[in-house]
């Protein structure tokens, strides 16, 4: 059997609210193996974002494992996460988070900015980013000289640039109308078929069952378990045998 890519074990996290200590995420556990497309499904409030923030290594658990490539998160200083987190994460967001006085070349540029590279460098490796999300015609516009579909790929090509093993996606298709959120699905679905592992956080069950692998949160549980959506806690897209292990 192959090893997962990540490997979390028993996390909780909790926090203190209002005089009370809210259970965000009660002894949590998935493997997320390499070439996953996998959608964690959940209506606000019941910890996927606090999920993803222990995914994204934005944030510690109280208690539990998280096995990243082999090594223990839990273990690492501050900088050895912001290392992982440039190298093998890349972050879609739901707002984009482009830098709006940088042209979209120069936003997917950033982070090979920040390791170091050369301009010629860099410049060759954004502009191949964006050949990949149809986007190389648009590199010299600003954010706000693209639609909102357009901003996504780029912010896509952006999380693309450090070719991470990981693509971290929240709520990618959030801000988008409904054609536009289909047409940034089958961005994300052909990456997927280019090797990229792919974890998807979402309210929206449409969006979800895209993904080859779906998990619900509810109340900061994770189900897996297979069946219909509604008469229990999850559901597969397809290849339901593949992910029983």
């Amino acid at each position: 059997m192959k090893t997962p890519i990540i490997q979390i074990k028993n996390m909780v996290r909790s926090y203190e609210l209002g005089g009370e200590t809210v259970m965000a995420l009660r002894e949590v556990s998935l493997d997320i193996y390499k070439g996953d497309f996998i959608s964690i499904i959940g209506p606000s409030g019941s910890g996927k974002s606090t999920f993803m923030n222990m995914i994204g290594c934005l944030d510690r658990p109280d208690s539990g494992q998280y096995l990243l490539d082999g090594e223990e998160v839990g273990e690492m200083n501050d900088n050895k996460l912001a290392s992982i987190r440039n190298e093998k994460i890349g972050f879609i967001f739901q707002n984009f988070n482009l830098l709006m006085k940088l042209t979209a070349l120069e936003n997917v540029e950033l982070p090979l900015l920040y390791r170091g590279l050369g301009t010629k460098e860099r410049r060759n490796i954004a502009y191949e980013c964006l050949d990949k999300v149809g986007l190389r015609d648009r590199a010299q516009h600003l954010p706000n000289q693209l639609s909102g579909g357009q901003q996504q790929r780029v912010a896509i090509a952006r999380a693309l640039v450090g070719n991470p093993p990981i693509l971290l996606a929240d709520e990618p298709t959030g801000a988008l109308d409904s054609k536009t959120s289909e047409e940034i699905m089958q961005v994300m679905k052909d990456l997927h078929k280019q090797g990229h592992t792919i974890i998807l956080i979402t309210h929206d069950l449409e969006v979800a069952q895209q993904a080859s692998r779906i998990v619900r949160i509810q109340d900061g549980q994770l189900y897996e378990n297979g069946g219909d959506w509604f008469g229990s806690h999850a559901i597969y897209q397809d290849g339901a045998s593949e992910y029983q292990r």
